[in-house]
């Protein structure tokens, strides 16, 4: 059954949906041009998982979900960063660990509780339903962090970016970078899984990146189009979850955002076409 749209936006739940994933597109956008230039985009999807872990636990002990997550969750982040740097265990392998330990024990939690419940399925699949207040403050603080962030750190983070030991060499703190774009990304995958799903969150990552270096080539265009594309992407997601009946928002910004990126793919190579002709 179709709704108008006036009547799909005048609902609180759509509302909080809608700024929350907002938020997330936003942030997430600007955190995953990092990583996937850096190829360090599968991290997102480690962190999901250990979030669905967390909050499995969270759901079976009776604790407030985000507030038992969120601290897990950075400290995985942590981890998976030591490890990287500090051991034999390389960033996929360390990702690849804690997602699987964090599922294994997400499961045997709902297995030894009371089933899977709602609260744990909506954090797992996303949903339209159940956004607190709480999260779309939480979302908004978060995004606000990301974008300051971005801006007076911007010049580390592209360096980083493209050469981390030549930037190390040259006396800047890359660690401590890395530390603040774990937390925020942590944040991120936390709280948009509970519109996304842990299982699609990491798109909100992914894809906004890849659409844009279809097309544009420099680090600040790759930046900007990704914000714009993701966002754009989250909306046109949310609305077709609204009014096309049993269609997850999740699944739903994942198709759109997969359409983004095969529209921007032939584009990039229409552009590349007309500039080799005119080379000849």
């Amino acid at each position: 059954m179709i709704y108008s749209l006036f009547d799909i936006l005048s609902r609180t739940y759509i509302q909080y949906a809608f700024i929350v994933g907002v938020m997330m597109s936003l942030a997430g956008a600007l955190l995953g041009v990092s990583l996937v230039l850096k190829k360090h985009s599968m991290i997102g999807d480690g962190l999901s998982h250990v979030g669905f872990g967390t909050v499995a636990i969270a759901c079976c002990i009776g604790v407030a979900p985000l507030a038992f997550a969120i601290p897990l969750v950075i400290l995985s982040s942590f981890l998976i960063l030591f490890l990287s740097n500090r051991s034999k265990i390389f960033g996929d392998s360390a990702i690849a660990l804690f997602s699987t330990l964090a599922l294994a024990v997400g499961y045997a939690a709902i297995e030894m509780g009371d089933g899977v419940n709602f609260n744990v399925s909506s954090y797992l699949y996303g949903s339209l339903l159940g956004v607190t207040k709480t999260e779309v403050i939480l979302s908004i603080v978060v995004a606000v962090v990301v974008v300051i962030t971005y801006v007076f750190l911007y010049n580390r983070i592209f360096s980083i970016t493209f050469d981390e030991t030549f930037s190390k060499s040259t006396g800047m703190k890359t660690t401590l970078i890395n530390v603040i774009l774990s937390i925020l990304i942590s944040l991120t995958v936390v709280i948009g899984m509970k519109v996304m799903g842990a299982l699609l969150i990491t798109a909100l990552i992914i894809f906004p990146t890849l659409s844009s270096r279809q097309i544009f080539k420099t680090f600040k265009m790759v930046t900007i189009f990704s914000v714009i594309s993701s966002v754009v992407c989250f909306i046109i997601g949310l609305l077709l979850a609204c009014i096309i009946n049993n269609l997850p928002i999740g699944s739903s910004i994942v198709f759109v955002n997969f359409i983004c990126c095969v529209i921007c793919f032939v584009i990039g190579r229409i552009l590349k076409y007309k500039q080799n002709k005119a080379e000849d």
